[in-house]
């Protein structure tokens, strides 16, 4: 697919994916437009930031609305007005915790909101929807690697339930519409301008703050640590390669071969990381010594997260390969410049 004469839809261009993602596609001379509600989960500021690091690459090319997927009528005039014909849906209210406090924020923005996104899409004829899905979609279990051919029934989160009915509500739309829809499970994603919620954050403002930070489940856990321009260039090869119907494929076990233009894939390093060995890393960079409180398991937290990315590779020809030293070397680096 021609990606450098489309229109390209970001939505959450303010997050650390969306804004990372467009910055890419305005190196690559595409035409972006990006929206985002810049909602107060977290920093307002921080978001506003991001966007103004987009605006630098290329101004002329870049349209930025503030607007929530939500808005069913706001989105469809959006739509209608700049004929999209490659939209990626980054937007979402994020976070496994803060599901548990706020659940119905959930069932508005990735739900609902989502909604209006495959609605928007089949309308006004979308030839290529990607959307974010989540490795929490796994839940618990106890098979890892996690393959997109695992069953994804059992979510500890009510963040990964919402995600996992993304993926069921794309493929019916792609069954039923013909639309071109891949899901990507997103593994941990960290670097340069990340969320604060996240752990890399905390534990860098923590540790130079000399505040003590809290280890879950004692430090026994592991996380798929993926860098973040990883993450980029693996959304950047699914933009010229829309799912399609495979006839010789199809396995109704495995949502990326079935009967729909639709396919799921992991976008994960592939390499998990135990957390005291993460905590470490940032140690090393920052020169200092964390203050360490052992916690027990936090509700709707996993164990061991762990993608396995083969079929990322085969329909992309592209392998996330950031190694953690080099990542943490990068994040540190931009964080102690960031925040001065």
């Amino acid at each position: 697919m021609e990606i450098y004469s489309s229109n390209i839809l970001v939505t959450g261009a303010a997050g650390i994916i969306g804004s990372a993602l467009s910055k890419r596609l305005l190196k690559e001379g595409c035409k972006v437009y990006g929206l985002d509600n810049i909602n107060n989960y977290y920093d307002r500021n921080l978001k506003l930031d991001r966007l103004k690091d987009i605006e630098r690459v290329n101004k002329k090319n870049w349209s930025f609305s503030k607007l929530s997927i939500t808005d069913k009528q706001a989105l469809n005039n959006l739509f209608e007005k700049n004929n999209f014909k490659i939209v990626i849906n980054l937007a979402a209210q994020a976070g496994v915790r803060y599901s548990i406090e706020n659940p119905y924020a959930y069932l508005e923005s990735n739900i609902i909101g989502f909604m209006n996104v495959l609605e928007a899409s089949k309308i006004f004829k979308v030839e290529n929807l990607i959307y974010a899905s989540s490795s929490s979609v796994y839940g618990s279990t106890k098979e890892i690697p996690f393959r997109e051919s695992q069953s994804v029934a059992s979510p500890v989160s009510l963040y990964a339930a919402t995600k996992s009915s993304n993926e069921l509500f794309a493929h019916s739309y792609s069954h039923l519409y013909q639309i071109p829809t891949i899901g990507l499970r997103f593994f941990t994603v960290y670097g340069p301008w990340g969320r604060p919620d996240m752990a890399p954050m905390i534990f860098a403002k923590s540790i130079l703050n000399k505040k003590t930070i809290n280890i879950f489940n004692y430090g026994d856990m592991n996380r798929d640590f993926t860098y973040i321009d990883d993450v980029v260039e693996s959304i950047f090869r699914c933009c010229s390669k829309p799912a399609n119907f495979e006839k010789e494929k199809i396995d109704k076990k495995n949502m990326s071969n079935t009967s729909a233009p639709h396919k799921i894939f992991n976008v994960g390093n592939s390499k998990p990381v135990n957390l005291n060995e993460f905590v470490m890393k940032i140690e090393k960079y920052l020169g200092l010594k964390a203050n360490k409180n052992l916690c027990e398991m936090q509700k709707g937290d996993v164990h061991t997260t762990y993608a396995d990315t083969k079929l990322l590779e085969e329909w992309t020809g592209y392998l996330p390969n950031m190694s953690l030293d080099n990542g943490i070397q990068r994040f540190v680096s931009w964080y102690i410049k960031y925040y001065e």
